[in-house]
């Protein structure tokens, strides 16, 4: 049983090489026929050597050009590509495309650098419709003579995508259909006509299969595809880099295909002012880019209702209005490097999921957009001129609470004013809740000014302010006064030796003691008394103030009954005040009866002032003492008064 399982494998394995040999030599063969069968069709010259070179995988050539040769760049057993290819070389160049029959491997061809007739390049295209290519691209072609109709066979084809771009037109008039005609009625699926200058292009002349169009980076207008109806089946359009203007003229573009999904109008003048202008597109348009171009706010009133993803990224809108367009099905919407002020609602977009308004104009966006934007998964508002204030803190909270919704948070997210803040994160801006609740601030702001208030009025009445308010007043009104009426080269004159201030409960001692005492002898002393020195006719503390005026000294004879007389807190304010304002030491206070602490007023505290800082005199009970008391008070008021009798006995009188 072992030895005939050993055989059987034996036989097996041989069996497989016979195989592997037989079928090597059956491909060397099937190479050999088909290069043999190519170099027939070239001159006996040293083009075989060309021709040889072409099995050679990535062969890269870097040989100058001969006329007559094109160069290698790519080949392998699926994919050829080709350059430098002149005029006279189309000739083999076809002969050697019409041996790629259907059913051989090649499917990608390249041809760059051409530069060839229209008949030419059309022999070229027909061959390569009928060969076993599926992928066709053309780069950087000069079309050398006149375009004239050629009847194109596209029946029987593998071909899927065509790519062109960079075709040169020399031939400055022909007939569109014999251009255009040729490429509108392509039976492929995609077709890529880019960088090639194209003014226009016909609507295909039966139900076309085109399910992808690429005519970016032409000269492309409004007029293309209008009122085109055999593009059912096309599902992606790419129109950028043209000069479409009408938004309107656009969208009755694509409202006859029924398929399309995807529509590019990016980099074009397309404007659209409203007005009432309607605007109708395919019902199936999912994917609409009309970045950079020169749309306003009224372009919401002109979309497609059912479009999912939409692109309006760098145009002239300032804000999404409201209410005018109703996008239920839209998911992402792009509005970066616009004008807008704040963040747009969601009133009209229930279904949006992802939302772009970078670099903007926005400086305090909107605390309650994640609540009018439930859906929302990503917001990405970075790389705006944010205003750090108050204002900027709820959207800052709002960014904590959203879970990382906010895209590029925080790298993104940069103070812009005020100039103090410009560069500082957004997460590192702070202020504390006083200074961003107004309620708050003001009530804080009202609770101190009443305390201050109260205290004010409160130390206003402790100390009387409302009263030397009223003497400072009558005081300034009586100088005033006594200044005008005075004439300009005439001063002050010291009238008195001393103003007596009393209380009239003390008189008798004034009378009886002070007077007599002050007033006999050779060296008399003129005494100012309120009874017999006060002008009549004038206020009692304008006559206060004139004789306080006129006096050398001021004496207070202090006691219990001096600190309840309000003509004696009149007296005592305004020689207090000229103690001050004239810097002269001109009171003499004399205590006549001990004061004791607690009768003394408030608003007395110059007295208790005057009384702690100043030496004071007092009357002594013993009648030893008091001869020294008169020499010590007739000492305190010595001075020699000026000559003017005449005036003080006038006032006397």
């Amino acid at each position: 049983m072992t030895l005939n399982m050993s055989f059987l494998r034996n036989v097996f394995l041989y069996k497989c090489l016979f195989a592997l040999i037989f079928w090597n030599h059956v491909s060397l063969s099937v190479e050999n026929e088909l290069f043999s069968s190519v170099s027939n069709n070239f001159p006996e010259d040293d083009s075989n050597q060309k021709i040889a070179s072409l099995p050679h995988l990535y062969t890269k050539s870097h040989q100058p050009k001969v006329d007559g040769d094109w160069v290698v760049v790519q080949n392998t057993t699926e994919s050829l590509s080709l350059s430098e290819i002149g005029n006279v070389s189309v000739t083999n160049l076809i002969a050697l495309l019409s041996n790629f029959r259907q059913g051989s491997k090649l499917q990608n061809l390249t041809l760059t650098n051409m530069s060839v007739g229209w008949n030419d390049l059309m022999e070229i295209f027909q061959t390569v419709w009928h060969s076993s290519v599926e992928y066709f691209n053309i780069y950087n072609v000069t079309q050398l003579s006149d375009i004239e109709r050629y009847n194109f066979d596209y029946s029987g084809t593998s071909m899927k995508a065509l790519t062109m771009k960079k075709i040169v037109i020399t031939d400055m008039y022909f007939s569109q259909d014999d251009l255009y005609k040729i490429f509108a009625d392509m039976n492929i699926e995609d077709m890529t006509i880019a960088d090639s200058e194209m003014i226009h292009m016909l609507c295909p002349s039966y139900k076309s299969p085109f399910r992808y169009l690429n005519f970016s980076r032409n000269d492309l207008t409004d007029f293309l595809f209008q009122k085109c109806g055999n593009l059912l089946q096309l599902e992606t359009l790419i129109l950028q880099k043209n000069k479409f203007e009408s938004l309107r003229k656009v969208s009755f573009m694509t409202s006859r295909m029924k398929s399309l999904k995807y529509l590019d109008m990016s980099n074009n003048l397309l404007r659209h002012d409203g007005a009432g202008v309607q605007c109708q597109w395919a019902e199936s348009l999912a994917e609409l880019d009309l970045s950079s171009n020169q749309l306003v706010d009224a372009v919401f009133e002109c979309l497609p209702v059912k479009v999912k993803k939409l692109s309006l990224q760098n145009n002239q809108i300032s804000s999404v209005p409201s209410g005018v367009a109703e996008l239920k099905s839209l998911e992402e919407l792009n509005l970066a490097s616009n004008r807008l002020a704040d963040l747009p609602g969601c009133s009209g977009f229930t279904s949006l999921q992802f939302l772009n308004v970078e670099m903007n104009s926005i400086l305090t966006p909107s605390a309650d957009f994640f609540q009018s934007c439930p859906r929302v998964r990503e917001l990405q508002a970075g790389h705006n001129p944010f205003k750090c204030s108050c204002e900027l803190q709820a959207f800052i909270r709002l960014e904590r609470r959203s879970g990382g919704k906010l895209f590029g948070w925080p790298a993104a997210y940069v103070c812009e004013y005020p100039e103090g803040l410009r560069g500082t994160e957004l997460k590192d801006f702070h202020l504390s809740p006083l200074a961003c609740n107004t309620t708050l601030l003001l009530v804080t702001a009202l609770l101190l000014t009443l305390l201050l208030v109260a205290a004010v009025a409160f130390l206003c009445i402790y100390l009387d302010v409302p009263w030397y308010v009223r003497m400072t007043w009558q005081w300034t009104q009586t100088k005033r006064r006594a200044w005008h009426s005075r004439p300009a080269d005439q001063e002050a004159v010291l009238q008195f030796h001393a103003f007596i201030s009393y209380s009239e409960r003390d008189s008798p001692w004034v009378k009886n003691e002070l007077i007599p005492n002050l007033e006999r002898g050779e060296d008399c002393v003129q005494l100012c008394q309120h009874e017999r020195n006060f002008i009549p006719g004038k206020s009692i503390v304008e006559n206060i103030i004139n004789c306080i005026e006129k006096s050398y000294r001021s004496i207070f004879v202090l006691s219990p009954n001096f600190v309840q007389s309000e003509w004696c807190h009149y007296e005592l304010y305004f020689a207090h005040h000229k103690l001050f304002s004239e810097n002269s030491n001109s009171l003499i206070l004399i205590l006549l009866e001990p004061i004791p602490p607690y009768l003394i007023p408030a608003r007395y505290h110059k007295l208790k002032a005057l009384m702690a800082k100043r030496t004071y005199m007092e009357w002594p009970k013993e009648r030893s003492k008091r001869a020294l008391f008169w020499a010590n008070l007739r000492a305190a008021i010595n001075i020699n008064l000026p000559k003017a009798d005449e005036n003080l006995s006038e006032e006397t009188d």
